[in-house]
């Protein structure tokens, strides 16, 4: 089983020049509660099941698969849509370290997520100037959760 290290933070739109190729991802929850997050991804032409264990600091337990397409797309059918998410992620390098920046669309439209992934939790991290503020241990910024959001979630200006 794997260990995913990774510190996330809100992204200022000034990101967005540094954004070339990006990779369009759609994401599904097939349950998540407080100890477990399952779900699906269609990433370009690939499809992943995925289980993320509870978060402790930046840490979490994950097994991620990768399935046909078409067992993905039946995994999405049973889905309704404020259970998935869509998002274009792009890799921008920084400082040594490659960082993950989201770009959400449909109603989260405008929130910019960047993510980078550590190989242990106290690893020094120099951050870009368009990070805005870490909310790595912020619920509210959990993919799950954004799935889902009723209320309109804070956006780095």
């Amino acid at each position: 089983m794997a260990l995913e290290i990774e510190r996330r933070f809100l992204a200022t739109p000034a990101v967005l020049e540094h954004c070339r190729f990006g990779l369009n991802i759609l994401q599904g929850y097939l349950h998540t509660d407080s100890e477990n997050t399952v779900r699906v991804r269609r990433a370009g032409g690939r499809t992943f099941f995925t289980w993320k264990g509870r978060r402790r600091g930046a840490s979490r337990e994950e097994v991620e698969q990768e399935v046909p397409t078409e067992t993905g797309e039946a995994m999405f059918l049973g889905l309704r849509p404020d259970a998935c998410l869509s998002k274009v992620r792009y890799r921008i390098e920084h400082a040594g370290l490659g960082w993950d920046v989201d770009v959400f669309e449909g109603s989260l439209s405008g929130l910019i997520l960047a993510e980078v992934e550590l190989t242990y939790e106290a690893q020094p991290v120099i951050l870009p100037p368009w990070v805005a503020r870490e909310v790595t241990l912020d619920e509210r910024y959990r993919n799950s959760r954004l799935a889902r959001a009723r209320l309109p979630i804070e956006r780095a200006a």
